[in-house]
């Protein structure tokens, strides 16, 4: 586990997203963590000295199977986990080629419309990012 000069946890994920194979619309990729029950983003915990978005990609295609290309970045998301702050930084990112295998810390993968996303997202602090990464791909 990686700490700041602060004591805060620092951890990188993205929001993953593809263009649907079926329909072409936008899809958003969420992690199921049977650990915790919940869906989320994929991301994690910094290495010692890992740079934030080279643990983002990590933590992508170890939660998920999946290479992906980095995008712009998203909002860092702030939070007390565990009784410790956290501070997650967060990139947009498409999907570039694998798949996904089961494994003991995410067992289930769904690629969501960005709304059925928001609503299945566990954490109200992480809708947020959807909404962000829509701002991103369609700016006004």
């Amino acid at each position: 586990m990686t700490l700041d000069e602060r004591g805060v946890v620092l951890a990188a994920g993205c929001v993953l997203w593809r263009h649907s194979p079926h329909d072409g619309r936008l899809e958003i990729c969420l992690v199921h963590r049977p650990k915790y029950d919940d869906w989320s983003h994929p991301k994690g915990k910094l290495k010692r000295t890992e740079d934030a978005l080279a643990g983002a990609l990590r933590e992508v295609e170890e939660e998920t199977g999946h290479r992906c290309t980095p995008g712009a970045r998203l909002p860092t998301v702030r939070y007390l986990a565990q009784g410790r702050p956290k501070e997650v930084r967060y990139w947009a990112a498409e999907v570039a080629e694998g798949h996904f295998i089961p494994n003991d810390e995410v067992d289930r993968i769904l690629w969501l419309s960005p709304t059925a996303a928001r609503n299945r997202l566990t954490q109200p602090r992480d809708q947020h990012l959807v909404d962000a990464l829509l701002g991103v791909l369609n700016p006004a």
